[in-house]
């Protein structure tokens, strides 16, 4: 994957407002925002079409970025983007520094691996995805780019949830950190295959 996806250009906007968004937008560039950590919050204008390239990457919204504004670096994670109704055009794009030695809050992606392979899904059970990303807490060092759910031992029925995850070191998830039964949400569930259940039903009926 080409790095350039994780380095973007921008500058420093000072005309703000509706009127000045429209007209960046019309040149075909991207009003955004940076904030986060002891810093002020920053105005900024990106290139849309590098901005929409980069977007249709998902590790994208998962990476330490790194914007040049101005000639100086700046890390950062998406945090926000807003996109046109139904046309193919970013509207805003919301950014948050990353600031060394301390963690960071956001959503990594979920990979699920060895479905085809899994003899529950080979004898008909479904994999019902209940949840495709989850928020995790980490350095911004250790952060992952995604995080992958093992299905090859999942059985009919059966429901992994996110303490079923294997996270890597030094991630951990924010909803179990809550310390509540309730937060340790499904992540998904293999279903019998349909049918299976009024089969038995008239199986047991017959006998």
């Amino acid at each position: 994957m080409s790095e350039a996806i994780f380095t973007l250009d921008a500058t420093v906007r000072s005309d703000l407002g509706k009127g000045a968004s429209r007209r960046l937008r019309r040149e075909d560039k991207l009003p955004g925002i940076i904030y986060g950590g002891e810093e002020a919050p920053v105005s900024i204008t990106l290139a849309h079409n590098k901005v929409f390239q980069a977007s249709e990457f998902e590790a994208f919204y998962s990476h330490v970025l790194t914007l040049n504004v101005d000639g100086q670096s700046v890390e950062v994670l998406v945090k926000d983007m807003q996109r046109h109704p139904f046309k193919p055009k970013i509207m805003h794009v919301d950014f948050q520094r990353v600031v060394a030695g301390h963690k960071v809050h956001t959503n990594v992606p979920l990979h699920f691996i060895n479905e085809d392979s899994s003899a529950a899904i080979k004898a008909g059970g479904v994999a019902e995805h209940h949840a495709t990303e989850v928020e995790v807490t980490c350095l911004p060092a250790a952060l992952p780019e995604f995080i992958e759910v093992d299905m090859a031992n999942v059985e009919l029925g059966q429901t992994l949830h996110l303490s079923d995850l294997a996270l890597p070191e030094g991630v951990s998830s924010v909803e179990l950190a809550k310390d509540d039964e309730s937060h340790d949400l499904a992540v998904v569930t293999v279903k019998a295959p349909k049918g299976a259940a009024s089969d038995e039903s008239e199986e047991a009926t017959e006998e």
